[in-house]
């Protein structure tokens, strides 16, 4: 399994075919392509319902499926556009609240890559350029739109002032630090407060920006204020405007609504924070009116797959019967700090990794309560091996093997470390995305 995927339709396939042959040319930055791209298509960025914006290194997936169920919650259909897929590219794109067709994902990719063809456009690039021109040819009542990487030379950050609602920025963390750190003049030097002058690229003129504030090392928390400064845009902080706190919820924006929920409808102490910043990106507009009712209806019916994820009962599942099995794609240090907070007692982990990343960004923030450690390889991508992971672990020929050699006890099993290998336990449970 590659990033690009595969398809049962042969009309798909040829498309995701052509978009396997792509390659990012090294060290090429900026928004020059997309937006060239964009020209050769109609500019269909310019024709969509207003855009709800998201960048962030953890949390800004959650942050989006919030946003969605928001929106649908006052009865709006919402055009979504994450990342990456975990079984079908299909789920990169969604219409008015369904996946996008084998059709017209047929029709929209092949019209761009052949617009593109001169233009040497990444596999994100055309990814985001497919979606833009899929939303703007079906109604649709609002957008949330998930950056890929980054902000700032981010596909995404091909729009434009006048097509967005809000623009938020989820936790921050370091990941992609090839890209993100990449020496250049004029930029934070520090790590974090560069990366957080990524993520803030997007901020736009006049456009609410809403952002964790005094979550953030103070550093990083300066460098958005900055960016935010120097564009235009107001901006409303955790901590000053709107904040979460402990095991409930609770939200002030502009002094107008307290509220506290017990939970909120994802796993984990670090979804408040995603629900409170998706709330606050909501009430903070104008452009699509959202009913208080509907803000919290959103927070308690949110599906975000694979972030800690209950599996149902399924051919995986049946394996180790009789307890919860946790699936979650983390797989950097800040994920794995998310992670162990959710987790009070000791469990059983099944975990695989890609190379270039920190094979103990799950394991030590988990230290003294991993029971069973198996490290599974992950399909179509060179990976850790078992004893980058510790004299512990366990090398497992696949997740069978793995599920099969945990001990039978009552402690929960959790499955993480990569969304490939999320997507791969999706399929073998029979839970693909919808």
């Amino acid at each position: 399994m590659r990033d690009f995927g595969t398809s049962d339709d042969p009309r798909v396939q040829a498309q995701l075919d052509r978009l396997a042959e792509l390659s990012l040319p090294q060290g090429r930055l900026g928004l020059e392509t997309i937006r060239a791209l964009m020209e050769r298509l109609g500019n269909p960025h310019r024709q969509l319902p207003p855009v709800f914006h998201v960048a962030g290194t953890n949390g800004k997936g959650s942050t989006c499926a919030f946003l969605r169920a928001m929106l649908e919650a006052e009865g709006y259909k919402v055009h979504v556009t994450t990342s990456p897929h975990l079984v079908r590219y299909n789920e990169r794109i969604r219409l008015a609240g369904e996946l996008i067709s084998d059709a017209m994902l047929t029709d929209v990719l092949k019209e761009v890559l052949n617009a593109g063809e001169d233009l040497s456009p990444s596999f994100f690039e055309v990814t985001i350029a497919a979606a833009f021109l899929a939303f703007s040819r079906a109604p649709a009542d609002a957008c949330v739109v998930e950056v890929g990487m980054g902000g700032r030379f981010d596909a995404t950050n091909v729009l434009e002032p006048e097509a967005l609602a809000a623009c938020g920025i989820a936790a921050l963390g370091l990941d992609h630090e090839r890209f993100l750190l990449a020496p250049e003049d004029g930029v934070p030097a520090e790590p974090m407060a560069r990366i957080a002058f990524e993520k803030a690229g997007i901020a736009k003129r006049g456009v609410p920006l809403v952002t964790m504030g005094n979550t953030y090392p103070d550093k990083a928390h300066q460098a958005v204020e900055a960016v935010a400064e120097r564009v235009g845009a107001p901006t409303l902080w955790h901590g000053r405007d709107w904040e979460s706190q402990g095991l409930g919820f609770l939200i002030y924006t502009d002094e107008r609504y307290d509220i506290d929920l017990e939970k909120v409808a994802l796993l984990g102490p670090h979804q408040h924070q995603n629900a409170g910043l998706a709330a606050t990106m909501v009430l903070s507009q104008t452009k699509v009116p959202v009913a208080i009712s509907s803000v919290l209806e959103g927070m308690v019916t949110a599906r975000w797959p694979a972030r800690m994820q209950e599996l149902r009962d399924g051919p995986l599942t049946v394996l180790c019967s009789n307890r919860p099995m946790i699936l979650d794609g983390g797989h950097n240090p800040s994920a794995g700090a998310a992670i162990a907070s959710h987790f009070t007692g000791q469990l059983h982990l099944v975990i695989g990794m890609i190379e270039g990343k920190d094979p103990r960004a799950i394991i030590d923030p988990l230290a003294g309560r991993i029971r069973s450690l198996n490290v599974v390889p992950v399909p179509g991508h060179e990976c850790h091996p078992a004893s980058a992971f510790g004299s512990d672990a366990r090398a497992a020929t696949d997740l069978e093997d793995a599920l099969l050699h945990i001990p039978s006890d009552e402690y929960p099993i959790l499955i993480a470390g990569s969304l490939y290998l999320a997507g791969e336990v999706l399929r073998l449970n029979d839970e693909l995305p919808d």
